[in-house]
């Protein structure tokens, strides 16, 4: 993930603009399988959105195709920007997201979806 400096933290102080969730939603694979989503997913793009991904309990017991959770690393995924006009964002973030996210290996899964909600 990201770690922010204390000079980030006093500049982000120092700025109007809210931090704002972009998307949220889960990235999924089999345990089976070796995936690293670091390999397909930047943790930074300009201007100032980060990428964030964390496995997580499974949240629900079966995906909609009956394929238990449990069989499956989970991640949570959040997109968070500090940008002025995140709304304007969010159809380019969502575009190559879904070009990088259909990169990866067979079996990977994924939904992401548009969350503006302030932090």
């Amino acid at each position: 993930m990201f770690t922010v400096s204390e000079a980030d933290r006093r500049e982000a102080a120092g700025r109007e603009a809210k931090t704002v969730r972009l998307l949220q939603g889960y990235i999924w694979y089999p345990k089976g399988a070796e995936v690293e989503l670091g390999d397909f997913l930047p943790t930074q793009l300009e201007p100032d959105i980060h990428l964030l991904w964390d496995e997580v309990r499974p949240p629900f017991t079966f995906f909609d195709d009956g394929t238990l959770a449990a069989t499956q690393h989970i991640f949570q995924f959040t997109a968070l920007t500090r940008h002025d006009n995140p709304e304007g964002l969010t159809p380019w973030l969502a575009e190559l997201l879904q070009e990088k996210l259909e990169a990866t290996p067979p079996g990977v899964g994924w939904q992401l979806l548009e969350d503006l909600r302030e932090l």
